[in-house]
């Protein structure tokens, strides 16, 4: 079954925010609204600066944000105008669709985590595992294990 579509950045940062509460992190909020805020607004569809669609129409307001977490593990999300989504964690960033976020965290903070190190060649992965998804991987260099990541090699 698919996630919950998501159509706009603050349907996003409500669904984020319920996942948050379930699993008791408190959640700060940024919000850059318009196009003179957003990167959006910066470089768009007419070029920088540049608005409306390709009918000449005008895009909706831009709205991105940027969600601070308590807790370990260090946890950001950064939601931009265009469904683009980079959740970092403890310093690692991934890309993730705007619809699987929630389902990201909720994996990520029931710990369905775990670091994929090898000997030869030398390499160290952080795998997120969602139910129902493919799994989440992102490569970590040896200087940016922390004392969280370290934790969870298998």
């Amino acid at each position: 079954m698919p996630p919950p579509h998501l159509p706009t950045t603050q349907s996003a940062v409500l669904a984020i925010e319920a996942v948050a509460h379930r699993h008791g992190r408190t959640v700060r909020a940024q919000h850059d609204i318009g196009r003179d805020q957003t990167f959006a607004g910066l470089v768009g569809p007419g070029g920088p600066g540049g608005s409306g669609g390709p009918d000449g129409e005008p895009d909706a307001i831009p709205h991105e944000a940027l969600l601070e977490f308590d807790g370990r593990p260090a946890v950001t999300v950064r939601l931009f105008t265009h469904d683009e989504v980079t959740v970092t964690v403890e310093g690692i960033a991934f890309d993730v669709d705007r619809d699987r976020v929630p389902g990201f965290l909720n994996a990520l903070w029931s710990d369905l985590v775990h670091v994929k190190a090898r000997t030869f060649p030398p390499s160290t992965t952080l795998i997120i595992t969602v139910p129902g998804e493919p799994s989440h991987r992102e490569g970590i260099g040896v200087h940016d294990l922390t004392p969280w990541l370290a934790e969870r090699i298998r």
